[in-house]
């Protein structure tokens, strides 16, 4: 792993119907984490966060505050983009999940084949036309595969950032009748908490770094924490039961860093109002020691 990590709170809430999660990046650095992987040898340069301008026209043909979300996603993709400049690893704090779309923007351009894995319990595949609500939080995988509104699809001057051969959704257990469409059409890699049941994370996670390894010059992981099951992460504005646990996420985790593929990575959706005693924020950063090596022996 690069030992150079910039740590970008993104405290962005807009992308979605309910506050608090615009702490979650506060929620996890009260939990220590720049401590905690000081103490694993990182070096970490935390840039703060970036400011979000809540001052904007509420919404735009349909989708939900999509002036401020663009204006914030431009700012993260400048600041990420000149991370990856630099040679450092970029470790993204949310936030709800549309913060994606500037994390993407920013990553992506450095290859020429960027790989994705999405752990989360939703497939963000959703457009105007498919989402049964306008939130873009539930967008920002389909419009880093360049489906979806042009202001969002195009931002950072390009577009697509990603091809849905080199997309694997892990954790999937709530997905729109458009997110299913464009999976079977595509052929999306996607384990559903189906396989993991019947596979195993071991195997999953086998499955998932020999296909994105083979296809892939870096990988991005975008961990949603409502991919964990809510009794291990009830800090989520969207959980949905049934998820992973906490101990095969730290499984997961800990066999992304022995193969050492994962170049950048976001941590997103921590509601510290919806939390219990800081469970979820701590539950970041315990999955972020293990991405990033740390072991019990």
């Amino acid at each position: 792993m690069n030992k150079q990590v910039s740590l970008i709170g993104m405290p962005m809430d807009l992308g979605q119907a309910r506050r608090g999660v615009d702490m979650g990046p506060s929620a996890i650095r009260y939990a220590h984490i720049v401590e905690r992987l000081n103490e694993l040898g990182y070096d970490i340069d935390d840039l703060g966060d970036v400011p979000i301008n809540r001052d904007q026209p509420k919404g735009d043909e349909g989708l939900k505050n999509l002036v401020s979300v663009l204006e914030g996603n431009r700012k993260l993709a400048d600041i990420v983009d000149n991370v990856v400049e630099q040679r450092r690893f970029p470790l993204v704090l949310g936030g709800d999940h549309s913060i994606a779309i500037g994390t993407l923007a920013g990553v992506a351009k450095h290859y020429q084949q960027l790989g994705v894995i999405w752990y989360d319990a939703h497939g963000d595949l959703n457009t105007l036309e498919t989402s049964p609500s306008g939130n873009i939080h539930g967008m920002p995988l389909a419009v880093s595969l360049g489906v979806g509104h042009e202001k969002l699809v195009n931002l950072h001057g390009y577009a697509p950032k990603i091809k849905p051969e080199h997309v694997v959704i892990i954790g999937a257990r709530s997905l729109d009748e458009g997110e299913r469409k464009y999976i079977r059409e595509t052929g999306m890699k996607v384990y559903t908490m189906h396989e993991i049941d019947r596979l195993g994370m071991t195997k999953v996670m086998e499955e998932t770094i020999e296909y994105l390894s083979a296809n892939c010059d870096g990988i991005h992981l975008s961990l949603d924490l409502d991919g964990l099951d809510p009794s291990d992460a009830p800090g989520v504005g969207t959980p949905v039961v049934g998820g992973i646990s906490y101990r095969e996420s730290h499984l997961a985790m800990e066999m992304l860093y022995d193969a050492d593929i994962i170049t950048s990575a976001e941590f997103v959706e921590v509601n510290p109002i919806l939390d219990h005693k800081n469970k979820t924020g701590e539950a970041a950063v315990e999955l972020i020691e293990s991405l990033l090596g740390k072991k019990l022996l």
